[in-house]
C-alpha cells in the first residue's frame, strides 16, 4: 500500500463509465462481455485514476456529488487488478476491494474506445515509472556497498607538477662592434668604405692657383667625386716634400702675369 505523507497526484479522468455484475468465470479462457448485460448497467458514473507513491487507485465516483462507489487498488500493471476481455478493448474486468480488505470482480465499460485507450496508456505510463524508480534504486544501493575508491592523500605524500616550462632554442644574432646587429652584405656586393671624420656633404675642390691650373671635375657611374688635375707638374708645394737635388728646374709658365712676384 501507499506509505503515509506521500501526496496523491491524478493520472486520468473519465466522465463516464458503466459497472456491470459478472458472473463467475466457468473456464479458463478468460471473461467476454458478451456474457454481461450490457443494456442495463449496474451502475453509471465517473472514473478517476490517481497515484499515491508507487500504487496507483482506479476510483469510481458519482458524477454529481463525488462520492466513492468502489476503488480497486494497482500494485502491478498487467496483473490480476486489471484484466481485458477476449472479445472487446472497451471493457475490462476489475478487482475492487473495501477498507476492510474484502474483495470482489466487476466489470467496467467505456462508451468510447478512446477513452478506453486512455485508461490504459494512464496505468502503463505510471509503472513504467515505477520500474525506472526501482532500477534507480538499486543501482544506488549497489553503488554504496561496492568498494570504494579512496583519491585522498596519505600523511606525506607529495605530487609535483609541470606547468609551462619547456624549454626554447635561441638562434644565434650576429653582432657587429658596440653590440648593434649588422646585416650580412649582399652576394657579389661591395662594401662602401667609411666616410672620413670631419668630413660635410658638400663636394670642395681646393684651387692651387689662377686660371691657368683649373681644375676639372668628372662623375663617373658610381657617382663620387674625383678629382682630376690640368697640370700635375705645377704643384706649387713639391719643394717641402721633395730635396731640390733630386727634382728638375721646375719649367716656367708662359703667362707670368698671373704669378704674384716675391
Amino acid at each position: 500500500m501507499a506509505a503515509e505523507g506521500e501526496y496523491e497526484s491524478i493520472l486520468c479522468v473519465k466522465p463516464d463509465v458503466n459497472v456491470y455484475r459478472i458472473p463467475p468465470r466457468a473456464t479458463n479462457r478468460g471473461y467476454r462481455a458478451a456474457d454481461w448485460k450490457l443494456d442495463a448497467p449496474d451502475w453509471s458514473g465517473r472514473m478517476r485514476i490517481t497515484a499515491k507513491g508507487k500504487v496507483a487507485f482506479i476510483k469510481l465516483e458519482d458524477k454529481v456529488s463525488g462520492e466513492l462507489f468502489a476503488q480497486a487498488p494497482v500494485q502491478e500493471y498487467p496483473g490480476i487488478t486489471v484484466e481485458t476481455v477476449s472479445d472487446s478493448s472497451r471493457y475490462f474486468v476489475l478487482r475492487i476491494q473495501d477498507d476492510s480488505g474484502r474483495s470482489a470482480f466487476i466489470g467496467v465499460g467505456f462508451g468510447d474506445r478512446g477513452d478506453a485507450f486512455d485508461f490504459n496508456v494512464a496505468l502503463q505510463d505510471h509503472f513504467k515509472w515505477v520500474k525506472q524508480e526501482n532500477e534507480i534504486s538499486k543501482n544506488a544501493q549497489l553503488g554504496d556497498s561496492g568498494p570504494k575508491l579512496d583519491l585522498g592523500f596519505k600523511e606525506g605524500q607529495t605530487i609535483t607538477l609541470n606547468i609551462g616550462q619547456g624549454k626554447k632554442r635561441d638562434k644565434p644574432r650576429p653582432q657587429g662592434s658596440g653590440g648593434f646587429g649588422l646585416l650580412p652584405p649582399p652576394p657579389g656586393g661591395k662594401i662602401a668604405p667609411p666616410p672620413l671624420s670631419g668630413s660635410s656633404n658638400h663636394n670642395t675642390v681646393p684651387q692651387t692657383g689662377g686660371s691657368a691650373t683649373g681644375c676639372l671635375l668628372e662623375l663617373d657611374s658610381s657617382n663620387s667625386n674625383t678629382v682630376v688635375q690640368s697640370n700635375p707638374s705645377s704643384d706649387l708645394w713639391g719643394d717641402f716634400s721633395t730635396p731640390a737635388s733630386s727634382l728638375p728646374p721646375p719649367a716656367r709658365p708662359q703667362n707670368t702675369t698671373n704669378w704674384i712676384q716675391f
